[in-house]
């Protein structure tokens, strides 16, 4: 499969591409610093900020599905949604309709899903994020694509290990999952239906 990946500088996306690559996929990443990526002969990197139409457009051409793991790492004004919706304009117009989103637990109604500590410290520190990655959420649904939304727990750098727990029960809690193990559910998704137009939380 070739996969159109935005965020493939950040955590979760340097898994996704590593472990894609490693399935065999070949890859159009679009980054703004293509030095931070190695080299590889089934990846081909696009120079380009997401928040513009013609490079995400040259990021999506020939693609057969759409990773996005979109991080404002930082940022002062949280990209997600912003970045989403330029994806979204152009997805149509390239033929692409498969589209897997990384938000967090937390996000829309799996705010439940969170501890109450944890509840408190994301309102408290990650308001403007959380209220970006519901706004992504938002767009993602409304979008008429074949979309999933993935809502991962607490992330860690640990190993894949394949032993985690995902699904869109209300009553599964959030928890530390390695960014390895949300890879592997991500790409996962990209040839399964059971999640089709809803929102699985990993943990």
């Amino acid at each position: 499969m070739h996969i159109a990946l935005f965020g493939a500088t950040g955590g979760t996306g340097r898994q996704v591409l590593a472990q894609a690559l490693e399935q065999g996929h070949r890859i159009t990443a679009l980054v703004r610093d293509p030095s931070k990526l190695t080299p590889h002969p089934d990846l081909t990197l696009v120079t380009g900020d997401v928040l513009d139409p013609a490079a995400v457009a040259r990021c999506l051409a020939g693609t057969d599905a759409v990773v996005c793991v979109l991080g404002s790492h930082g940022s002062k004004t949280p990209i997600e949604a912003r970045g989403t919706e330029r994806i979204l304009s152009a997805m149509p117009d390239q033929g692409v309709r498969r589209l897997v989103v990384v938000t967090s637990l937390g996000v829309g109604e799996s705010r439940a899903q969170l501890a109450w500590p944890w509840r408190l410290i994301m309102e408290l520190t990650l308001k403007a994020i959380l209220e970006a990655k519901a706004e992504q959420e938002r767009l993602v649904k409304a979008s008429g694509l074949d979309w999933i939304i993935v809502r991962p727990g607490g992330l860690t750098d640990g190993p894949r290990t394949g032993a985690y727990r995902f699904g869109t029960d209300p009553t599964l809690k959030a928890g530390r999952v390695s960014r390895a193990d949300v890879a592997d559910f991500v790409l996962r998704q990209l040839n399964e239906d059971s999640f089709l137009h809803q929102a699985p939380a990993v943990t």
